[in-house]
């Protein structure tokens, strides 16, 4: 009898004990169902439903540009030098030790700026005429590097909202070819396809607005480089002049 007893106390514990998970997990799902969701979350649930056809490739796009952008803008960083004070580094360097003195200032100094100023410096001794054509030579170089795989940034912005607007066009065939084929024109029969079209375009718009942000600040930096590259050339062969007579 008290085997019995312990047996049943034990299986009721145990369906008790089951309940009050089960009434738990419940409780837990219906919160999180009622729980206020982040952006990430609505993000990710907007991406799955977009399909992974034209979204992995927007997404594709987007990664490939970000790793483009981030290079280029490190190199750009690395690329800046203080102008003013390596013109007087050179110009003094000039003004005590003459020009090897100056491109052994250049060659200690890192960025385009010096790189030219040790180009124009390493012509000096020939002429002015030398010293100006290799320097405007090595600016055309060094705007090239600069201006290195940007042409890849401005690609990915034109093509993702592209890839965005196909996916649109497709959903929207698709959903067409629904009310060919069942003969009557409902709602709920194509809303599914247009949810889908409608978000490759949102997706590849927002990627090529991300994209477009950065291209615009590797550009402006450029800008900015390219101006002090030319306004140094300048200065370096005005310093030439003053320091052959």
């Amino acid at each position: 009898m008290k085997r019995l007893s312990s047996i049943l106390a034990v299986a009721g514990l145990f369906v008790f004990s089951t309940n009050t998970v089960n009434a738990a997990t419940l409780l837990q799902e219906a919160a999180e169902k009622d729980a206020p969701r982040g952006f990430v979350q609505v993000l990710k649930e907007q991406f799955i439903t977009g399909g992974p056809a034209f979204m992995g490739i927007v997404l594709l796009c987007l990664i490939l540009g970000l790793a483009v952008a981030i290079e280029r803008i490190i190199y750009l960083n690395m690329a800046s030098t203080n102008t003013a004070k390596l013109k007087q580094k050179v110009e003094d360097a000039l003004a005590s030790g003459g020009v090897e003195a100056a491109k052994e200032v250049c060659r200690n100094t890192k960025g385009p700026v010096a790189s030219i100023f040790y180009q124009g410096l390493d012509r000096a001794g020939e002429s002015i005429e030398s010293a100006e054509k290799a320097v405007v030579a090595y600016g055309g170089v060094q705007m090239g590097q600069l201006e290195k795989n940007v042409s890849w940034l401005s690609l990915f912005i034109a093509i993702a909202p592209m890839l965005g607007f196909m996916g649109t066009v497709i959903g929207m065939i698709q959903a067409f070819q629904k009310i060919a084929a069942v003969g009557n024109l409902s709602a709920s029969l194509i809303a599914g396809d247009i949810q889908v079209a409608l978000l490759t375009t949102v997706f590849g718009l927002v990627t090529a607005i991300i994209l477009q942000i950065f291209y615009n600040y590797i550009i402006a930096k450029i800008d900015s480089i390219v101006n002090d590259m030319e306004d140094s050339s300048i200065s370096l062969i005005d310093m030439l002049v003053d320091h052959k007579k």
